[in-house]
């Protein structure tokens, strides 16, 4: 249920996370066991909080900007259906988009065909309501951003990081399958996820 995960950064952190997917899933089969009405199959679709506001823009940061910001940037855009706004952004960017991040990304759909690793000062004047950073690095060296935006920490490993060319490819699949866990369940906690289609 819950994992923890050193700072790849300096080591003296921990970062815990919730296994969401798995706590879905067990509070779906508790439902059911209490009464057959409360088996949620599929899941109910959230609910719009009722703030008046919309859920507003998004700015995903990691250290490269060439694998974990991109691939958040684009998902958020995608799978909210273009109800919030993702940009990415890098402390060192790289100067191209790793191959594989582009591939394991169109495996999902998503196309992050002229997508440029960006440097986070071209957006030290801007306003985002949320701020995520996606590496322990980068969350040490964070600036504060105009507006008072929300900000969190998603530790994900660098997929790049790995040498061999099986290791890595298998490293850019589970960081793929990472994010777009968490920015599913993130989307859903800010009203932004679609409803989906009712049969």
């Amino acid at each position: 249920m819950v994992a923890g995960r050193r700072s790849s950064f300096d080591g003296r952190d921990t970062y815990y996370h919730l296994d969401l997917e798995r706590c879905a899933a067990l509070l779906a089969e508790t439902g059911a066991a209490l009464h057959p009405g409360l088996a949620f199959v599929p899941a109910p679709a959230p609910v719009l909080k009722a703030t008046g506001r919309k859920p507003g823009s998004v700015l995903f940061l990691c250290t490269g900007n060439s694998a974990r910001s991109q691939a958040a940037e684009a998902l958020s855009r995608a799978r909210s259906e273009g109800r919030v706004q993702g940009f990415s952004a890098g402390s060192e960017p790289r100067p191209l988009l790793h191959p594989d991040a582009v591939r394991v990304m169109a495996a999902r759909g998503v196309d992050l065909t002229g997508q440029q690793p960006k440097h986070m000062r071209e957006f030290a004047r801007r306003r985002f309501r949320y701020v995520i950073t996606l590496c322990d690095r980068v969350r040490e060296v964070c600036p504060s951003f105009p507006g008072n935006p929300t900000y969190i920490h998603w530790s994900i490993p660098d997929p790049g990081a790995h040498d061999s060319r099986e290791t890595g490819a298998a490293a850019f699949e589970q960081m793929a399958a990472e994010i777009e866990t968490r920015i599913g369940f993130w989307l859903a906690s800010i009203g932004a996820a679609p409803r989906p289609v009712q049969p």
